[in-house]
């Protein structure tokens, strides 16, 4: 699939999408408390995505049961929600969803603290978050894909955590998933040119140890390999002819 160029009436549905998406995921931080179910989240996030008119983009996607990916402590991703799977006090919890609205994709993905966490999550979840606008700096007309891989690890590698290397950010539009896959790591070469009208889903996926990681029985649930926690921070992005927009955060 090559790297599609969006007009502008398909920028105009995928700047909707993301902005309904940033709402969702504003209400779905509300929701995240002890004594929740993994359950519970993501029904809550199919029936406001449901109530927009739009539809859960995951639900069914290659077989996966849920319209909200819910990951707790050591799940990077693609956790499957629970009526078993109790949020507590002390637990990180990421969330990784996105709607499809007239036709177009968004997708994007917060870590939430429940209730009170250690420090170390604190930082952890933090700094995930920043090296996504660390990475975003670089997300410019004329610039390589692979400037936005490097800046993000570099700033990552500053603080000793790992850097999951199975898993990457991609393209998206029509579909949820189109090229280019966006690694969070500086692979060999620069990686295609970036040009305006292209539509991103940057994601880093940062853990407190190794960045190796393992998939559970369920066939989706991805653990890190030595138990420790990860985060995960998404957007869907837009190049320009200046600064990068970001379709998924509102008031960015």
């Amino acid at each position: 699939m090559a790297v599609t160029i969006k007009s502008e009436p398909e920028i105009a549905r995928m700047r909707e999408a993301g902005r309904l998406l940033a709402i969702m995921h504003e209400e779905l931080e509300k929701e995240i408390k002890p004594g929740v179910s993994t359950w519970e989240i993501d029904r809550k996030g199919e029936e406001i995505i449901r109530g927009f008119g739009c539809v859960p983009n995951f639900l069914n996607y290659n077989g996966y049961p849920a319209s909200i990916c819910v990951s707790v402590n050591d799940e990077v991703v693609h956790g499957i929600p629970s009526k078993k799977r109790i949020l507590k006090e002390g637990d990180i919890v990421s969330l990784d969803c996105g709607l499809i609205y007239d036709g177009y994709h968004s997708d994007a993905a917060r870590t939430w603290v429940v209730g009170d966490t250690s420090e170390e999550n604190k930082k952890l979840i933090e700094v995930t978050k920043q090296s996504f606008f660390e990475g975003i700096k670089y997300a410019k007309d004329g610039n390589h894909l692979h400037d936005i891989s490097a800046a993000i690890e570099n700033y990552v590698n500053g603080f000793g955590y790992g850097i999951v290397r199975d898993l990457t950010g991609h393209g998206i539009g029509r579909h949820l998933h189109e090229d280019p896959a966006i690694p969070n790591y500086k692979p060999i070469g620069k990686g295609i040119l970036l040009k305006k009208g292209m539509t991103l889903a940057i994601e880093p996926m940062i853990t407190l140890g190794t960045w190796r990681v393992k998939w559970m029985d369920d066939g989706w649930t991805v653990k890190t390999a030595d138990g420790k926690c990860a985060a995960h921070y998404e957007n869907t992005i837009l190049i320009t002819d200046g600064e990068p927009e970001i379709l998924t955060l509102r008031n960015a």
